[in-house]
């Protein structure tokens, strides 16, 4: 069977996709984190809750998540007679631009999962025996040897992605009853994302959701796993590291996404991302190599 080792890395390093095959036979610590590129998580085995932007969505074998270069997410997983194992696929935006070339927009998906805060497809047997069959095709293509391999796996890649696009919009209401969350928070979760660059303090959010302040950072780390503050800074850092990939400057994301001194801006941009934004900026611009 295919598998590969599991590392901490959120960040692709080759350009267009990557697929990994995971499976670990103990439970795994995996911090709260975002990317700048898009995800498709398949789960297969183990015990998982997973949390996305408020919502904790508890994952069936088959399950898929979709997630964006926006959200915030993380999986909690816990001991289980299973292995803890799940297909992950990466997509860059350049591997979407090459579709858009040809008239086809298949970020449609991912757009409407991000609209509606519901990120979890359960797709039924049919359609997941489809990507199943698409998946061992990459698993086989990218550890062979003949003439064409990267060509057919790429071909996988895109059939998958079809794939769900097609039965994204013929999913039903039937997993609903797996997922936990709240809707004050998930209206709190919206009004963050909505006004970034304006004041986000929690006497404001209280006054705003008439609750008591006390009460909203009670309920808001309980749903989201993170403190509101801590939220509210790993959103603007990611939409701030967005902005720059779309040719913003680095003036124009810190401002726009609510940060009021640069210095401030540098250095919690550094803490999550590991870079400077200047850095970011022309590491993104070279491209993975």
């Amino acid at each position: 069977m295919y598998t590969e080792e599991f590392t901490h890395r959120q960040s692709m390093a080759e350009r267009f996709y990557e697929y990994h095959h995971y499976r670990n036979e103990d439970p795994l610590t995996i911090d709260f984190h975002q990317h700048a590129f898009y995800e498709i998580y398949i789960f297969i085995s183990g015990s998982v809750n997973y949390i996305i932007e408020g919502r904790t969505y508890k994952l069936r074998s088959g399950d898929i998540l979709l997630t964006n270069n926006k959200d915030i997410h993380r999986p909690e997983i816990t001991p289980s007679k299973q292995p803890y194992e799940r297909i992950i696929l990466w997509l860059g935006h350049d591997f979407f631009d090459g579709l858009r070339d040809i008239g086809e927009d298949l970020t449609a998906c991912f757009q409407d999962a991000s609209n509606r805060n519901y990120r979890l497809f359960r797709p039924n047997d049919a359609q997941l025996q489809s990507i199943q069959s698409a998946c061992l095709t990459i698993e086989q293509e990218r550890t062979g040897n003949k003439l064409g391999n990267r060509v057919r796996a790429y071909a996988a890649v895109m059939e998958i992605l079809v794939l769900l696009s097609r039965a994204y919009y013929e999913i039903s209401d039937s997993a609903k009853q797996d997922v936990t969350e709240n809707e004050q928070i998930n209206q709190i979760v919206t009004y963050i994302n909505n006004h970034l660059s304006e004041d986000l303090n929690l006497d404001h959010l209280a006054d705003q959701f008439y609750m008591s302040k006390y009460y909203l950072s009670h309920q808001f780390k309980q749903f989201t796993g993170l403190p509101l503050y801590q939220f509210i800074m790993k959103k603007r850092l990611t939409i701030a590291r967005n902005l720059l990939m779309y040719g913003k400057t680095v003036t124009e994301a810190y401002t726009e996404c609510g940060f009021n001194d640069y210095s401030n801006f540098l250095k919690a941009f550094k803490r999550e991302f590991g870079e400077k934004p200047s850095d970011f900026m022309k590491t993104y611009q070279m491209g993975p190599v």
